[in-house]
């Protein structure tokens, strides 16, 4: 078996998720999410890219999977589930009604039904034949939030595997900065990174690393097409390093040339954002305090109008196309309290889009019982090159 918890963490697991729909008097949960199949029962595909649906039911009965016949051998060897169910291409294929009558041979016909419709695993063509197939047959409900309120606190396990993750992420941003001089393609930046996750013994991320230089540093979001570092540039570097598909982030903007006055008063105001914001993550504390934290400091330093709206999100374990495990996000107001076992990304970033500055600093933390520990060992340092 290809498991990476032992079976009695996953059937814990599967027993508090059971305890949830009891308690919110739903009969059974359709999981489409890949990190609910991976959360629960270890099944670890990318099948999610076409209809792949699980059926938890509230009682003791085993879990369900419908999925395509090139995922059956990883079903079987990867996750603990044991009745597997497979769909064919066909041009009168209807996974859908097949879903449904699995839910019949459970007798769920006019139960409540949780469905999870927050996810990339269930497109809006899918979830409208899940829709037909079920009307008038049962009741169904939005219950995105059953697996996912589990995921959010983390296992000791889950953080042995986060932990490898940031060792990763510090080889991996040490050898993308290494790689930044004038004259190289960016994406060379971006190869330097994920070489050495994946020599580190890591997975291949969900997504990125965003590697963005000159106006580009400004961006939010990775672009395509190779770009040259000139010989004065700045560099935002953004990625996650993945391990076990658990990911632990990190944030810099590397200066390439001199490093003048400007961008160095910018990195002092995300470098003080940053551990106002690392300071606010503390145990019982609602999370919007972190964002509270990350506004005061740029707004006192006449950056309000530079900044984001949140500075943050949590992490876990994710598939493509996003390493952000959301929700929670990390904006002002949120009043989700932290929590012992929570994996949480910081970014403090500036883009001043006027003057075509960029500045940035980010780091993954745990909150513990006593407070939080950041997952990185590196200093928080403006890198020159």
């Amino acid at each position: 078996m290809g498991l990476h918890f032992s079976r009695e963490e996953h059937a814990a697991r599967v027993a508090r998720a059971r305890s949830l729909l009891r308690e919110q008097n739903l009969a059974a949960l359709l999981i489409f999410a890949p990190e609910s199949h991976f959360y629960l029962t270890g099944y670890d595909s990318t099948g999610y890219l076409f209809f792949q649906a699980a059926l938890l039911t509230a009682d003791e009965k085993p879990i369900v999977l419908l999925t395509r016949r090139p995922d059956l051998q990883q079903a079987k060897e990867t996750s603990t589930i044991t009745d597997i169910r497979i769909w064919y291409n066909a041009v009168d294929a209807d996974p859908a009604s097949d879903l449904r009558g699995i839910m019949e041979e459970h007798g769920l016909k006019g139960e409540r039904i949780g469905v999870e419709l927050d996810t990339y695993g269930l497109t809006g063509a899918s979830w409208e034949s899940v829709r037909r197939a079920m009307d008038g047959w049962c009741e169904l409900e939005d219950a995105s939030d059953i697996v996912r309120r589990l995921r959010v606190v983390k296992s000791p396990a889950e953080i042995a595997y986060i932990r490898e993750a940031g060792r990763l992420a510090d080889c991996a941003l040490e050898a993308m900065v290494r790689a930044t001089r004038p004259g190289v393609l960016d994406t060379e930046v971006t190869a330097a990174g994920l070489s050495e996750i994946l020599k580190g013994g890591g997975d291949t991320p969900p997504a990125g690393p965003l590697v963005n230089s000159g106006k580009r540093a400004l961006y939010g979001r990775s672009v395509c097409g190779a770009h040259a570092i000139e010989r004065q540039d700045q560099v935002t570097i953004e990625f996650a390093a993945t391990y076990h598909r658990y990911n632990a982030c990190i944030m810099r903007t590397a200066v390439v040339g001199k490093a003048g006055g400007t961008h160095r008063r910018l990195f002092a105001v995300v470098r003080d954002a940053l551990e106002a914001m690392t300071e606010a993550a503390t145990p019982g504390r609602p999370l919007g305090e972190i964002d509270d934290a990350h506004r005061r400091v740029f707004d006192a330093a006449g950056h309000k109008i530079n900044r984001f709206a949140a500075c943050g999100y949590s992490l876990g374990a994710t598939y493509r196309p996003s390493w952000m495990d959301v929700p929670p996000m990390l904006y002002s107001g949120n009043p989700m309290p932290a929590e012992s076992g929570m994996v949480l990304f910081l970014h403090a970033m500036l883009a001043d889009s006027e003057k075509g500055l960029a500045m940035s600093a980010g780091h993954s933390l745990l909150i513990t019982t006593e407070g939080r520990e950041v997952l990185s060992s590196l200093p928080l340092e403006l890198p020159v090159v």
